[in-house]
C-alpha cells in the first residue's frame, strides 16, 4: 500500500512514513493511492474473529509494510477486555425493534476506553504503533495536536509515559466541559503539555496546520499528530464498522447475510469519524447509507444538503452543548473532496476554497448521496434534550448529547426494511449539566470522577498566535525529547 497527498506534492510513501508525520510535507492529507478490496468470501469468514483479530484483518490491507507478527502483537496489545471492559470491547445495544414504518434502531457503544469517548478506540493503537515506529528507528518524537474535547485526553493517556514521546496539545479556552478539562488539566508529567488557546477549536486546528505545513521548523522538532488528519487514526476506525456489520447479520440466515444493507449515522465535527466509514463502505462493506449528524454548527449539513462548502469564523461558531462538534471547518473533507472530484478539479476548487472562502459543489450533491451514500441533517439542543430522555425512558441507556444528536438524525431519516446503528460518542458522565437538564438530574459522579474534577490543573493560556506556539515549542521545556 502507497498513500499520497491529496495536494499532489508528495511522492509514494508506505504507511511507516506517514505514520509518525501527520500532515504531507507539501500541506495536504495524507490518502492511500488505492483503496483496498474486501470480498465477501473473506468478510464473512472474518464472522468467528476477535475485535483484536478483526482490527490486524483490516490494518494489515493498510500497515503492510509493518510486518505481521509485529501488527498482531500491537492490535492484541491495545484491544483488550482489560482496556475496553468488555470482551466486545464495541457491543451493541438495540434501542428499538423494527415496524411496519421503520427499521431497527442500534447503538455502538465506543466509549469503553479509558477516557471514555470513541476517540480511544483509534488512540490506544497509535500509541501502540507510534512507540513500535519510534524505537525500530531510534528516534524521538513532539506530537502536538487540537482538540475541541476528546482527542485530546484520549491522545495524551495513550502516549502518557511512552518512552520518546512528548504531547503538546492544544484546546479552545473555555469551551470543553469541566469534565474534559479535567481529564486532560489534571495531567503532571512534563511529557505532556496543555495549551488553552484563545479562540475556538478551528483556531487550535489552524495552528496546528500552520506548524506542519513549517518543514524546516517540523523536522527540526520532529513534530508529528495525531488529529485525524493523521491516517492512521483514520485507518484503525474503520475496523468497528466492519465489526458492526457482522454484528449486525450474525443473527441473519447465512444466504441472507452477502449484501445486507445497513444505514449507519455518525455524530460529525472533524469528518474524520464518518470519512473512515466512507473507507469501510467503499472497500465493500455492505453500508447503504452514510448519515452525517451535526449539531448548530451545520457547516457539513449544509454542504452535503447543498453542495455549497462555506466554512465559518470562529467568531461564527457557537458554543453548543455537544462542544466536541463546535467545528466550522472539517479537515477531513479534503479528503472526501479529493475523491469526489478527482486530482484536476480538487486542485482548482481548493484555490477558489482558499481565495474566496466558500465553494459550490451543487452539481455533485446527486453524487454524494448515490454514489458515495452520504445524507445529513442537524438537531438543537431542545433535540439533545429530547433524545437524552427518550432514550432513557424507553431503554434505561444514559447517552451523552453528541449521540443524542445522532439518534435524532437517526429518527428523522431512517426507513423500513433498513436498520440504523447510531454510533456512540462518550459517556454521558463527561456531560453531566446537559445530562442534569434533561433528566433533572444526573447520575452522581463517583469517587473517581470526583477526585478527577478535583485536581490541580496544569495548563497555560496562550493567544491565538502561530509564533507564541513556535517559541513554546522551541523552548527546552516544550522542544523535542
Amino acid at each position: 500500500m502507497e498513500y499520497i497527498s491529496t495536494r499532489g506534492g508528495m511522492p509514494p510513501l508506505r504507511f511507516s512514513d506517514i505514520l509518525l508525520g501527520g500532515l504531507a510535507p507539501d500541506g495536504g492529507l495524507v490518502m492511500p493511492a488505492s483503496i483496498p478490496q474486501i470480498d465477501n468470501d473473506p468478510l464473512q469468514g472474518w464472522r468467528s474473529l476477535s475485535y483484536a483479530q478483526l482490527a490486524f484483518q483490516v490494518l494489515s490491507r493498510y500497515c503492510d509494510d509493518i510486518p505481521a507478527d509485529d501488527l498482531k502483537r500491537l492490535v492484541e496489545e491495545t484491544y483488550t477486555a482489560e482496556t475496553f471492559g468488555t470482551r466486545a470491547i464495541t457491543p451493541l445495544t438495540e434501542l428499538e425493534a423494527a415496524s411496519a414504518e421503520r427499521g431497527s434502531l442500534l447503538v455502538q457503544h465506543l466509549s469503553n476506553g479509558p477516557t471514555l469517548a470513541f476517540k480511544d478506540m483509534a488512540m490506544q493503537l497509535l500509541g501502540e504503533l507510534f512507540a513500535h515506529e519510534l524505537a525500530r528507528r531510534g528516534e524521538r518524537l513532539t506530537i502536538l495536536g487540537a482538540t475541541s474535547g476528546d482527542t485530546g485526553s484520549a491522545a495524551e493517556y495513550a502516549l502518557l509515559g511512552r518512552p520518546g514521546i512528548r504531547v503538546v496539545m492544544l484546546s479552545p479556552a473555555d469551551r470543553m466541559t469541566p469534565f474534559q478539562q479535567a481529564q486532560m488539566y489534571s495531567i503532571d508529567d512534563p511529557g505532556v503539555v496543555n495549551l488553552a488557546v484563545e479562540g475556538v477549536f478551528d483556531d487550535c486546528q489552524n495552528l496546528v496546520k500552520t506548524v506542519n505545513a513549517d518543514t524546516d521548523f517540523k523536522a527540526r522538532y520532529s513534530i508529528g499528530a495525531v488529529n485525524s488528519i493523521n491516517f492512521g487514526r483514520i485507518a484503525a476506525q474503520i475496523v468497528y464498522y466492519v465489526w458492526s456489520w457482522l454484528r449486525m447479520t450474525d443473527t441473519l440466515p447465512a444466504e441472507d447475510r452477502p449484501g445486507y444493507r445497513v444505514d449507519v449515522v455518525v455524530p460529525s465535527g472533524n469528518f474524520g469519524n464518518i470519512y473512515a466509514g466512507h473507507l469501510a463502505r467503499e472497500m465493500g462493506v455492505p453500508l447503504r447509507r452514510l448519515l452525517l449528524a451535526t449539531n448548530e454548527n451545520d457547516v457539513l449539513d449544509e454542504f452535503f444538503r447543498t453542495g455549497i462548502y462555506a466554512p465559518r469564523s470562529s467568531a461564527d461558531t457557537l458554543a453548543t452543548s455537544s462542544p466536541s462538534m463546535d467545528i466550522s471547518k472539517a479537515s477531513n473533507l479534503e479528503r472526501f473532496l479529493w475523491t469526489l472530484l478527482g486530482p484536476e478539479q480538487f486542485s482548482t476548487s481548493w484555490k477558489e476554497l482558499e481565495r474566496d472562502g466558500r465553494i459550490d459543489l451543487s452539481a455533485h450533491v446527486g453524487t454524494m448521496r448515490e454514489r458515495y451514500g452520504f445524507l445529513s441533517a442537524s438537531s438543537s439542543h431542545a433535540d439533545r434534550l429530547t433524545a437524552i430522555t427518550l432514550v432513557r425512558a424507553t431503554t434505561g441507556l444514559l447517552i451523552d448529547p453528541h449521540t443524542a444528536d445522532g439518534v435524532t438524525v437517526a429518527l428523522a431519516l431512517r426507513e423500513s426494511g433498513f436498520p440504523t446503528l447510531v454510533l456512540e460518542t462518550a459517556k454521558a458522565a463527561k456531560f453531566g449539566d446537559t445530562v442534569a437538564e434533561a433528566l433533572g438530574s444526573a447520575p452522581a459522579p463517583d469517587e473517581a470522577l470526583r477526585r478527577l474534577l478535583a485536581a490541580e490543573q496544569h495548563v497555560v493560556t496562550i493567544a491565538d498566535d502561530v509564533e507564541t506556539l513556535r517559541a513554546l515549542i522551541a523552548r527546552d521545556a516544550l522542544g523535542a525529547v
